[in-house]
Protein backbone atom coordinates (compact mmCIF):
# COMPACT_ATOMS: atom_id res chain seq x y z
CA UNK A 1 0.00 0.00 0.00
CA UNK A 2 3.03 2.28 0.00
CA UNK A 3 2.15 3.55 -3.50
CA UNK A 4 -1.51 4.08 -2.71
CA UNK A 5 -2.69 7.68 -2.74
CA UNK A 6 -2.13 8.84 0.84
CA UNK A 7 -4.62 11.74 1.03
CA UNK A 8 -7.38 9.39 -0.16
CA UNK A 9 -6.30 6.81 2.43
CA UNK A 10 -6.41 9.53 5.10
CA UNK A 11 -9.84 10.62 3.89
CA UNK A 12 -11.06 7.02 4.12
CA UNK A 13 -9.73 6.73 7.66
CA UNK A 14 -11.51 9.95 8.65
CA UNK A 15 -14.73 8.66 7.09
CA UNK A 16 -14.38 5.38 8.97
CA UNK A 17 -14.17 7.29 12.28
CA UNK A 18 -17.12 9.47 11.30
CA UNK A 19 -19.14 6.38 10.38
CA UNK A 20 -18.68 5.07 13.92
CA UNK A 21 -19.77 8.44 15.32
CA UNK A 22 -22.77 8.43 12.97
CA UNK A 23 -23.69 4.92 14.10
CA UNK A 24 -23.71 6.09 17.70
CA UNK A 25 -25.84 9.01 16.53
CA UNK A 26 -28.37 6.63 15.02
CA UNK A 27 -28.49 4.62 18.25
CA UNK A 28 -28.50 7.50 20.75
CA UNK A 29 -30.03 10.52 18.98
CA UNK A 30 -33.76 9.90 18.58
CA UNK A 31 -34.39 12.81 16.23
CA UNK A 32 -35.78 11.92 12.81
CA UNK A 33 -35.85 13.63 9.43
CA UNK A 34 -38.25 12.54 6.69
CA UNK A 35 -39.27 9.65 8.92
CA UNK A 36 -35.74 8.25 9.32
CA UNK A 37 -33.07 8.62 12.03
CA UNK A 38 -31.39 11.94 11.38
CA UNK A 39 -27.89 10.39 11.60
CA UNK A 40 -28.66 7.72 9.00
CA UNK A 41 -27.65 9.92 6.06
CA UNK A 42 -24.13 10.69 7.36
CA UNK A 43 -23.75 7.00 8.24
CA UNK A 44 -24.53 5.95 4.67
CA UNK A 45 -22.38 8.68 3.14
CA UNK A 46 -19.34 8.00 5.32
CA UNK A 47 -19.45 4.26 4.60
CA UNK A 48 -19.75 4.98 0.88
CA UNK A 49 -16.83 7.42 1.04
CA UNK A 50 -14.68 4.79 2.79
CA UNK A 51 -15.19 2.44 -0.15
CA UNK A 52 -14.79 5.27 -2.68
CA UNK A 53 -11.56 6.55 -1.15
CA UNK A 54 -9.92 3.14 -0.79
CA UNK A 55 -10.85 2.17 -4.35
CA UNK A 56 -9.46 5.33 -5.89
CA UNK A 57 -6.35 5.23 -3.69
CA UNK A 58 -5.68 1.80 -5.23
CA UNK A 59 -6.67 2.75 -8.80
CA UNK A 60 -4.40 5.79 -8.87
CA UNK A 61 -1.52 3.61 -7.67
CA UNK A 62 -1.82 1.65 -10.93
CA UNK A 63 -0.79 4.68 -12.96
CA UNK A 64 2.73 4.59 -14.40
CA UNK A 65 2.44 7.83 -16.33
CA UNK A 66 0.97 11.26 -15.50
CA UNK A 67 1.55 10.56 -11.81
CA UNK A 68 1.53 14.24 -10.90
CA UNK A 69 -1.91 14.64 -12.48
CA UNK A 70 -3.08 11.51 -10.67
CA UNK A 71 -1.92 12.90 -7.32
CA UNK A 72 -3.66 16.21 -7.99
CA UNK A 73 -6.93 14.56 -8.98
CA UNK A 74 -6.80 12.31 -5.91
CA UNK A 75 -6.22 15.33 -3.67
CA UNK A 76 -9.27 17.09 -5.11
CA UNK A 77 -11.37 13.94 -4.62
CA UNK A 78 -10.36 13.71 -0.98
CA UNK A 79 -11.05 17.41 -0.29
CA UNK A 80 -14.43 17.31 -2.05
CA UNK A 81 -15.55 14.30 -0.02
CA UNK A 82 -14.51 15.97 3.24
CA UNK A 83 -16.35 19.19 2.32
CA UNK A 84 -19.52 17.29 1.46
CA UNK A 85 -19.61 15.23 4.65
CA UNK A 86 -18.83 18.35 6.70
CA UNK A 87 -21.94 20.05 5.31
CA UNK A 88 -24.08 16.95 5.86
CA UNK A 89 -23.01 16.51 9.48
CA UNK A 90 -23.31 20.25 10.17
CA UNK A 91 -26.90 20.16 8.97
CA UNK A 92 -27.62 17.06 11.05
CA UNK A 93 -26.37 18.88 14.15
CA UNK A 94 -28.68 21.78 13.27
CA UNK A 95 -31.54 19.37 12.65
CA UNK A 96 -31.89 20.52 9.04
CA UNK A 97 -31.98 18.94 5.60
CA UNK A 98 -28.66 18.97 3.78
CA UNK A 99 -30.03 18.27 0.29
CA UNK A 100 -32.53 20.31 -1.75
CA UNK A 101 -32.96 22.74 1.16
CA UNK A 102 -33.61 26.43 0.44
CA UNK A 103 -35.38 27.25 3.71
CA UNK A 104 -32.96 29.99 4.78
CA UNK A 105 -30.01 31.86 3.31
CA UNK A 106 -27.64 29.63 5.29
CA UNK A 107 -29.35 26.43 4.15
CA UNK A 108 -29.24 27.63 0.55
CA UNK A 109 -25.54 28.53 0.82
CA UNK A 110 -24.62 25.20 2.34
CA UNK A 111 -26.55 23.28 -0.32
CA UNK A 112 -24.93 25.39 -3.04
CA UNK A 113 -21.50 24.63 -1.56
CA UNK A 114 -22.27 20.93 -1.48
CA UNK A 115 -23.62 21.03 -5.02
CA UNK A 116 -20.44 22.73 -6.22
CA UNK A 117 -18.23 20.12 -4.59
CA UNK A 118 -20.35 17.30 -6.03
CA UNK A 119 -20.07 18.69 -9.56
CA UNK A 120 -16.33 19.14 -9.06
CA UNK A 121 -16.10 15.57 -7.79
CA UNK A 122 -17.93 14.29 -10.86
CA UNK A 123 -15.59 16.15 -13.23
CA UNK A 124 -12.47 15.00 -11.38
CA UNK A 125 -13.84 11.47 -11.27
CA UNK A 126 -14.25 11.51 -15.05
CA UNK A 127 -10.74 12.89 -15.58
CA UNK A 128 -9.19 10.28 -13.27
CA UNK A 129 -11.25 7.55 -14.92
CA UNK A 130 -9.92 8.62 -18.32
CA UNK A 131 -6.35 8.32 -17.09
CA UNK A 132 -6.92 4.89 -15.55
CA UNK A 133 -8.88 3.64 -18.57
CA UNK A 134 -5.78 4.16 -20.70
CA UNK A 135 -3.64 2.02 -18.41
CA UNK A 136 -3.10 -1.62 -19.36
CA UNK A 137 -3.08 -3.98 -16.39
CA UNK A 138 -1.28 -7.30 -15.94
CA UNK A 139 -4.00 -9.33 -17.67
CA UNK A 140 -6.90 -8.49 -20.03
CA UNK A 141 -9.39 -9.61 -17.37
CA UNK A 142 -7.99 -7.16 -14.84
CA UNK A 143 -7.90 -4.39 -17.43
CA UNK A 144 -11.52 -4.83 -18.47
CA UNK A 145 -12.82 -5.30 -14.93
CA UNK A 146 -11.45 -1.86 -14.09
CA UNK A 147 -12.54 -0.27 -17.37
CA UNK A 148 -16.14 -1.47 -17.21
CA UNK A 149 -16.29 -0.67 -13.50
CA UNK A 150 -15.12 2.88 -14.16
CA UNK A 151 -17.66 3.49 -16.93
CA UNK A 152 -20.64 2.08 -15.01
CA UNK A 153 -19.53 3.90 -11.86
CA UNK A 154 -19.39 7.20 -13.73
CA UNK A 155 -22.90 6.56 -15.05
CA UNK A 156 -24.12 5.81 -11.53
CA UNK A 157 -22.55 9.00 -10.25
CA UNK A 158 -24.24 10.89 -13.08
CA UNK A 159 -27.68 9.66 -11.94
CA UNK A 160 -27.41 12.26 -9.17
CA UNK A 161 -27.97 14.95 -11.80
CA UNK A 162 -31.51 13.59 -12.31
CA UNK A 163 -32.31 14.47 -8.69
CA UNK A 164 -31.56 18.18 -9.08
CA UNK A 165 -34.52 19.55 -11.11
CA UNK A 166 -37.60 20.53 -9.07
CA UNK A 167 -40.62 18.27 -9.34
CA UNK A 168 -43.90 19.42 -10.86
CA UNK A 169 -45.44 19.60 -7.38
CA UNK A 170 -42.59 21.82 -6.17
CA UNK A 171 -42.95 24.12 -9.18
CA UNK A 172 -46.68 24.44 -8.50
CA UNK A 173 -46.07 25.40 -4.85
CA UNK A 174 -44.66 28.92 -4.68
CA UNK A 175 -44.10 28.58 -0.93
CA UNK A 176 -41.93 25.48 -1.14
CA UNK A 177 -38.45 25.61 0.36
CA UNK A 178 -37.38 22.27 -1.13
CA UNK A 179 -36.29 22.05 -4.76
CA UNK A 180 -35.18 18.70 -6.16
CA UNK A 181 -35.90 15.15 -5.06
CA UNK A 182 -34.71 11.57 -5.26
CA UNK A 183 -38.26 10.22 -5.29
CA UNK A 184 -40.12 9.71 -8.58
CA UNK A 185 -43.90 9.88 -8.47
CA UNK A 186 -43.94 10.30 -4.69
CA UNK A 187 -42.66 13.00 -2.33
CA UNK A 188 -39.44 12.38 -0.45
CA UNK A 189 -39.82 11.22 3.12
CA UNK A 190 -42.51 8.58 2.61
CA UNK A 191 -42.32 4.90 3.62
CA UNK A 192 -38.94 3.38 2.86
CA UNK A 193 -36.71 0.38 3.37
CA UNK A 194 -35.13 0.04 6.80
CA UNK A 195 -31.63 1.54 7.02
CA UNK A 196 -31.44 2.34 3.29
CA UNK A 197 -34.55 4.52 3.25
CA UNK A 198 -35.31 3.73 -0.40
CA UNK A 199 -38.96 4.39 -1.17
CA UNK A 200 -41.38 1.48 -1.02
CA UNK A 201 -44.24 3.42 -2.61
CA UNK A 202 -42.61 5.03 -5.66
CA UNK A 203 -39.44 5.28 -7.72
CA UNK A 204 -36.19 6.22 -6.02
CA UNK A 205 -33.14 7.45 -7.94
CA UNK A 206 -30.88 6.56 -5.03
CA UNK A 207 -31.17 2.90 -6.10
CA UNK A 208 -29.39 3.21 -9.49
CA UNK A 209 -27.07 5.81 -7.96
CA UNK A 210 -25.96 3.25 -5.36
CA UNK A 211 -25.64 0.25 -7.67
CA UNK A 212 -23.93 2.26 -10.38
CA UNK A 213 -21.31 3.84 -8.15
CA UNK A 214 -20.34 0.54 -6.56
CA UNK A 215 -19.59 -1.15 -9.87
CA UNK A 216 -16.11 0.19 -9.19
CA UNK A 217 -15.81 -2.27 -6.31
CA UNK A 218 -17.96 -5.13 -7.64
CA UNK A 219 -16.25 -5.79 -10.97
CA UNK A 220 -12.61 -5.68 -9.79
CA UNK A 221 -13.78 -8.05 -7.04
CA UNK A 222 -14.93 -10.48 -9.75
CA UNK A 223 -11.46 -10.26 -11.33
CA UNK A 224 -9.89 -10.90 -7.93
CA UNK A 225 -12.09 -13.92 -7.22
CA UNK A 226 -11.19 -15.49 -10.56
CA UNK A 227 -7.43 -15.13 -10.16
CA UNK A 228 -7.10 -18.88 -9.50
CA UNK A 229 -8.08 -19.60 -13.11
CA UNK A 230 -4.93 -19.84 -15.20
CA UNK A 231 -6.70 -19.65 -18.55
CA UNK A 232 -6.81 -15.89 -19.08
CA UNK A 233 -9.34 -16.23 -21.90
CA UNK A 234 -11.77 -17.84 -19.45
CA UNK A 235 -11.15 -15.13 -16.86
CA UNK A 236 -11.75 -12.44 -19.46
CA UNK A 237 -15.04 -14.02 -20.54
CA UNK A 238 -16.22 -14.25 -16.93
CA UNK A 239 -15.30 -10.63 -16.24
CA UNK A 240 -17.01 -9.39 -19.41
CA UNK A 241 -20.10 -11.44 -18.57
CA UNK A 242 -20.15 -9.96 -15.07
CA UNK A 243 -19.68 -6.49 -16.54
CA UNK A 244 -22.54 -6.93 -19.01
CA UNK A 245 -24.84 -8.33 -16.33
CA UNK A 246 -24.01 -5.57 -13.86
CA UNK A 247 -24.51 -2.91 -16.53
CA UNK A 248 -27.88 -4.49 -17.32
CA UNK A 249 -28.80 -4.42 -13.63
CA UNK A 250 -27.98 -0.72 -13.33
CA UNK A 251 -29.95 0.05 -16.49
CA UNK A 252 -32.88 -1.98 -15.18
CA UNK A 253 -33.11 -0.28 -11.78
CA UNK A 254 -32.68 3.13 -13.43
CA UNK A 255 -35.56 2.39 -15.80
CA UNK A 256 -37.63 1.06 -12.92
CA UNK A 257 -37.02 4.17 -10.79
CA UNK A 258 -37.81 6.59 -13.64
CA UNK A 259 -41.13 4.78 -14.11
CA UNK A 260 -42.03 5.66 -10.52
CA UNK A 261 -41.80 2.05 -9.39
CA UNK A 262 -40.30 0.99 -6.03
CA UNK A 263 -37.45 -1.50 -6.08
CA UNK A 264 -39.31 -4.00 -3.90
CA UNK A 265 -42.57 -3.85 -5.88
CA UNK A 266 -41.67 -4.57 -9.51
CA UNK A 267 -44.46 -5.03 -12.03
CA UNK A 268 -44.71 -7.89 -14.52
CA UNK A 269 -42.72 -6.03 -17.16
CA UNK A 270 -39.84 -5.31 -14.77
CA UNK A 271 -39.87 -8.92 -13.55
CA UNK A 272 -39.82 -10.16 -17.14
CA UNK A 273 -36.79 -8.06 -18.05
CA UNK A 274 -35.06 -9.08 -14.81
CA UNK A 275 -35.77 -12.71 -15.65
CA UNK A 276 -34.22 -12.32 -19.10
CA UNK A 277 -31.16 -10.69 -17.57
CA UNK A 278 -30.80 -13.48 -15.02
CA UNK A 279 -31.34 -16.19 -17.63
CA UNK A 280 -28.77 -14.64 -19.96
CA UNK A 281 -26.21 -14.55 -17.16
CA UNK A 282 -27.00 -18.14 -16.14
CA UNK A 283 -26.45 -19.31 -19.72
CA UNK A 284 -23.33 -17.24 -20.33
CA UNK A 285 -21.36 -18.32 -17.24
CA UNK A 286 -21.22 -22.06 -18.13
CA UNK A 287 -20.28 -21.14 -21.69
CA UNK A 288 -17.39 -19.08 -20.34
CA UNK A 289 -16.18 -22.12 -18.40
CA UNK A 290 -16.35 -24.59 -21.30
CA UNK A 291 -12.57 -24.58 -21.94
CA UNK A 292 -12.07 -25.80 -18.35
CA UNK A 293 -13.95 -29.01 -19.12
CA UNK A 294 -11.48 -30.01 -21.80
CA UNK A 295 -8.81 -30.62 -19.21
CA UNK A 296 -6.57 -27.83 -20.42
CA UNK A 297 -6.45 -25.92 -17.16
CA UNK A 298 -7.67 -26.15 -13.60
CA UNK A 299 -9.44 -23.35 -11.71
CA UNK A 300 -7.77 -24.59 -8.53
CA UNK A 301 -4.27 -24.11 -9.87
CA UNK A 302 -1.58 -23.29 -7.35
CA UNK A 303 -0.20 -20.66 -9.74
CA UNK A 304 -2.51 -17.66 -9.53
CA UNK A 305 -2.94 -15.09 -12.23
CA UNK A 306 -0.86 -11.93 -11.87
CA UNK A 307 -2.04 -9.35 -9.37
CA UNK A 308 -3.98 -6.30 -10.44
CA UNK A 309 -0.93 -4.29 -11.44
CA UNK A 310 0.04 -2.49 -14.65
CA UNK A 311 1.92 -4.55 -17.25
CA UNK A 312 5.59 -3.61 -17.29
CA UNK A 313 5.87 -3.30 -21.05
CA UNK A 314 4.67 -4.70 -24.35
CA UNK A 315 7.74 -6.98 -24.43
CA UNK A 316 6.88 -8.40 -21.00
CA UNK A 317 3.33 -9.03 -22.14
CA UNK A 318 4.48 -10.87 -25.27
CA UNK A 319 6.95 -12.92 -23.23
CA UNK A 320 4.26 -13.84 -20.72
CA UNK A 321 1.94 -14.88 -23.54
CA UNK A 322 4.65 -17.07 -25.03
CA UNK A 323 5.28 -18.79 -21.70
CA UNK A 324 1.54 -19.33 -21.18
CA UNK A 325 1.28 -20.90 -24.66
Amino acid sequence: MTRWHRPLLLMSAIMAVLSVISLFGVLLDHRTLDGLPIWLKPLKFTLSFVAYGLTWAWLLSLRRTAQRASRLLGNVMAIACVVEITVIISQVIRGRRSHFNFSTALDSSLYALMGTTVMLLMLVNLAAAFLVLRERQATPADTWAIRVGLVVSAAGLGVAVLMLPPTSAQLADVTTTVLGAHGVGVPDGGPGLSLLGWSTTGGDLRVPHFFGMHALQALPLVALLTRGIRDQAVRLRLVLTAGASYTGLVALVTWQALRGQPLVRPDALTLGVAGLLLAGTAIAVPLCLLPLRGGRVSPASTTPAPALEPAESADDAREAAAVEA
